[in-house]
């Protein structure tokens, strides 16, 4: 049958199906199925097609699928025992345990003999009664520590105790249900009334536990508590509590947001309403808080960090981007207000330091989630709007809002900040806004030249206008925070050149007299942290100049100043400290010129870019030692614990790139886990821009070849590096890139089979096969070598033993390549699978008929390592059958078992060649005489 016509055939698609799940690739078979069944007209084949695929979906762990399927096939034939125990395992895998019990008890009544129904019914009658006496015992622990919270009259330390064992208790499935049941949520709404802190603090943890991953839970307390409660606590003034709140509030979004994309099914989920009334409001009473003047300045960052993470798509493969145009219809004007808010003028709500550049982020997030020029030029028409309204009104306070606004937008959006940026007056005003004696007006204009000089249509006019105005402000200015604005705003306009050398604004010796006032400045404890700030976003333009970074890297009170400032509460420092990192370490992007191009570019007297002397690669090595000897490792790391909308993906892919350069050097890798930094790269690795997740693997990978994994990332730690590895191994990846992963992965899978199954469960096997067919040869190498190790998974020796692949034969041909690392590898792969699986040996001689020669040059070769691996494999085919002993020892192998038996080699090859013999007089293939082995029935 071919092809075209196998498609069109239920039945063809189905035995198609059948081979591939025998041959372990499940998603495979479960495709052919799903083909099938579009094609299948009888109810019987269907039923039968949604059996198989449920046995894929259990196999995948996709449990849900598993059971909506396994209930459609028996709708059409409830007697079907194997659709009716596929089901029951899905329930039990689900937590759904009294159906599972029955229906494995319907399977066990049909087939009392069969085993494998009597253990599951064990299993989950064990299973059933341990979680019957858990609720028992959870319901009188609820009961108690109600109790003592009611308790007007106890002490206050039992009270704080019994609150904080709730939190404990709710974090546990059973007991969640059992506060939920027993009226808990009306309790902590009292408790959320507290004075106490603590008390209020365990409140909140303990409905974070109630929520997570429970939708009915949290769309039930969302509806009792009501949003305008929760907003209140995160309002509030203490920080802690504010953050407490806010990361509820995160966990309630999660619930209601994946109740949704869950495929719901059964009769208890069946019923509940859609979420997306619980998530508008929620919503909405986040932008409420955006300009309410009761709101604390911690609590509107908060509400600005939950929309930022809430509102736009999490991937822009969705076509839905409702949401994000709701709240743009609904907000944008709100998160305007407090973008243009100016603190130091007496109007407006307060704010923090992050505040402004907070809204940066969720304006850029939002405006980069929009689909269509319509939906983009509404956008800048709201914008606008909001600016003209404020700029063309009399008062000098409105303007500045206006112009304030502008600084904000250009920080985010720029093109919609730019766009505003060239409303009529707007650069005029900016400009002589400068010169005002009123220092509030003058730090708002410098900031908003500064934010403009950056953007490409206005540098040139910003150039030629701005810098005598700001060295003038600079050298003339009594106010510090002033001096240090302008001073940034020169530094931004003299790297123009960027890493160019050639092409350089200033005069030479500038940039570094401009270096030296931004360390001076950072290094000032009398200055404000926001002002020291302005002192690193210098240098963050400067550190392009290749002399400034090395000034930089030799001051150590500066670089400590710097990474003081990275743990402060302005987290507006991230990227500017990221940016300066990155050009100190040269980890930016940078494309060689083809030297072919260059010349044709110097014959027709073009530009060609040049690199500074002191961006060559030894520069760079001793520049990365002094920032680890100044402790960069410990100040990054502290960056990204933090929870700031400052932490955009662009600051996590600086970070990413720094860690990556600072473990370049093998030797630097050990002070790098030390410090914490292995911990922060797995969050790096997850959430980042598509370059940040590949530099912060395969920093993870550098980590994980050279150090000791179980050491380097403790505990659960581990196991959370290997979707990140695995992603390395793309062809969107460089070589390189493939290789240190599948390395790393090699050391992973040799550590536990829990490892090995979460590196098939990531399915990395199917891709690391892949790269055992590669060209280049210590990537072929390394991949074989990590299937050496995986190969002690019985489901990786499974796929060895399905039929109708060359799985084996690429091994055995492997072990007659010239590589010698890939001979080991090869070899070291095959004597493990034939010791665990017999049966693959007597496959051996089918694959190649060159099989015999490439043991018996195992068996010769002068590398110990290879010879033993070989010795290994003949006493597996031995053991495994004697036709294949007696085809060995009618060959060469006998000869050359004799002579490796005597001597001359490796004590363990010599004693595994001595078996191989035994074995043989065993089997009375040869016979011992006087120690020597002779054939059977050959001359005396």
């Amino acid at each position: 049958m071919s092809g075209s016509e196998k498609e069109k055939d239920p039945a063809a698609l189905k035995e198609e199906g059948n081979t591939l799940f025998k041959a372990g690739d499940m998603k495979g078979a479960a495709c052919c199925y799903t083909k099938a069944l579009k094609l299948s007209d009888s109810g019987a084949e269907s039923a039968v097609l949604y059996r198989n695929r449920s046995a894929c979906y259990l196999k995948l762990e996709e449990f849900t699928k598993a059971e909506a399927d396994a209930s459609k096939a028996l709708d059409t034939d409830p007697g079907d025992v194997k659709a009716r125990f596929r089901r029951a395992q899905a329930f039990q895998k689900l937590g759904r345990l009294d159906q599972a019990f029955l229906d494995v008890q319907s399977c066990a009544q049909l087939e009392p003999k069969n085993k494998a129904f009597q253990d599951l019914l064990r299993q989950l009658g064990a299973q059933i009664q341990q979680k019957s006496v858990q609720l028992n015992s959870t319901d009188a622990r609820v009961q108690q520590m109600f109790s003592l919270l009611l308790d007007a009259s106890a002490q206050d330390a039992d009270r704080q105790k019994a609150a904080q064992n709730l939190v404990v208790l709710s974090r546990e499935d059973a007991g969640a249900e059992q506060i939920f049941r027993n009226d808990g949520v009306k309790l902590i709404q009292k408790l959320l009334h507290s004075k106490q802190e603590d008390v209020v603090l365990s409140a909140l943890r303990t409905l974070v536990g109630l929520c997570t991953g429970h939708q009915s839970r949290t769309m039930a307390i969302v509806n009792e508590l009501g949003m305008e409660q929760l907003c209140a606590v995160m309002g509030s003034g203490a920080s802690t509590v504010s953050l407490a709140a806010c990361h509820l509030l995160q966990v309630m979004f999660e619930a209601l947001t994946e109740g949704m994309k869950r495929e719901i099914r059964g009769k208890d989920e069946a019923i509940l309403p859609e979420p997306s009334k619980e998530l508008r409001s929620m919503l909405r009473h986040l932008l409420e808080m955006m300009p309410a003047s009761n709101v604390s300045g911690p609590g509107r960052d908060s509400a600005i960090n939950l929309l930022v993470k809430q509102v736009p798509r999490k991937s822009l493969k969705s076509p839905d981007n409702s949401l994000t145009l709701w709240v743009i219809d609904q907000g944008l004007k709100k998160v305007l207000e407090v973008a243009g808010t100016v603190p130091e003028l007496s109007q407006g709500p307060p704010l923090t330091d992050n505040t402004h550049m907070s809204c940066s982020v969720l304006l850029s997030k939002l405006y980069s989630d929009l689909k269509s020029d319509a939906e983009r030029e509404n956008f800048n028409k709201l914008c606008e709007e909001y600016v003209q309204q404020h700029f063309s009104q009399t008062g000098l306070d409105t303007k500045l809002r206006a112009i304030q606004t502008v600084s904000v937008l250009l920080q985010g959006p720029s093109d919609v900040g730019n766009r505003t940026l060239e409303m009529s007056g707007m650069v005029d005003a900016v400009i002589s806004l400068c010169a005002s004696e009123d220092v509030t007006h003058q730090q708002v204009a410098v900031e908003a030249l500064i934010h403009a000089a950056g953007k490409a249509k206005r540098a040139s006019f910003i150039t030629a206008n701005g810098v005598a105005l700001l060295k003038d402000l600079y050298k003339k200015s009594e106010n510090d925070r002033i001096r240090v604005r302008a001073l940034v705003g020169l530094c931004k306009l003299g790297s123009a050149g960027g890493t160019d050398f050639s092409m350089k604004q200033f005069a030479e010796g500038s940039t570094l007299k401009l270096a030296k006032q931004c360390r001076k400045w950072l290094c000032n404890e009398s200055l404000p942290p926001t002002s020291r700030r302005w002192s690193v976003e210098g240098l963050a333009y400067l550190t392009f100049d290749a002399d400034v970074k090395e000034d930089l890297v030799e001051d150590k009170n500066a670089l400590l100043a710097m990474f003081e400032l990275a743990k402060s509460e302005d987290k507006t420092v991230l990227f500017a400290l990221g940016s300066t990192l990155v050009n100190c370490t040269n980890s930016y992007e940078v494309e060689k010129p083809d030297p072919q191009m260059v010349e044709l570019a110097k014959y027709a007297k073009q530009h060609v870019p040049e690199e500074h002397p002191k961006d060559a690669p030894s520069y760079v090595e001793k520049r990365l030692v002094r920032l680890l000897e100044a402790g960069v490792v410990s100040a990054l790391v502290c960056t990204v614990k933090q929870e700031s909308p400052a932490l955009t993906e662009a600051c996590r892919e600086c970070i990413a790139k720094v860690f990556l350069a600072l473990v370049e050097r093998q030797e630097d890798r050990g002070t790098v886990v030390a410090q914490g930094g292995g911990k922060a790269l797995i969050p790096l690795a997850s959430e980042n821009t598509a370059v940040g997740k590949i530099k912060a693997a395969q920093a993870l990978a550098k980590i994980t070849i050279t150090s000791n994994p179980e050491i380097a990332f403790p505990g659960e730690r581990i196991y959370e590096t290997v979707r990140p590895l695995v992603s390395l191994l793309s062809l969107e990846c460089t070589l390189l890139q493939n290789f240190e992963a599948l390395m790393a992965l090699t050391n992973l899978a040799g550590i536990g089979e829990r490892l090995r199954q979460k590196i098939m469960k990531e399915k990395a096997v199917p891709k690391i096969e892949g790269y055992m067919f590669e060209e280049h040869d210590l990537v072929r190498a390394s991949a074989t070598e990590c299937m050496c190790n995986l190969v002690l998974s019985t489901e990786v020796q499974e796929l060895y033993l399905a039929t109708g692949n060359d799985r084996l034969k690429l091994l055995i041909l492997y072990c007659g390549e010239e590589d010698e690392r890939l001979r080991k590898a090869a070899a070291g792969t095959l004597a493990m699978l034939t010791a665990a699986q017999p049966e693959l040996c007597a496959r051996i001689p089918g694959t190649t008929t060159h099989w015999l020669e490439i043991l018996q040059a195992l068996l010769l070769c002068e590398i110990s390592d290879l010879r033993h691996r070989g010795v290994v494999i003949v006493l597996n085919m031995m053991e495994a059958e004697k036709s294949l002993a007696e085809t060995l020892m009618e060959s060469e192998v006998l000869e050359i078992l004799s002579v490796l038996a005597k001597g001359g080699t490796t004590q363990a090859v010599s004693k595994i060649a001595q078996n191989c013999l035994d074995k043989a007089v065993e089997y009375k293939i040869i016979m011992n005489r006087e120690g020597k082995e002779e054939r059977k029935g050959s001359e005396p």
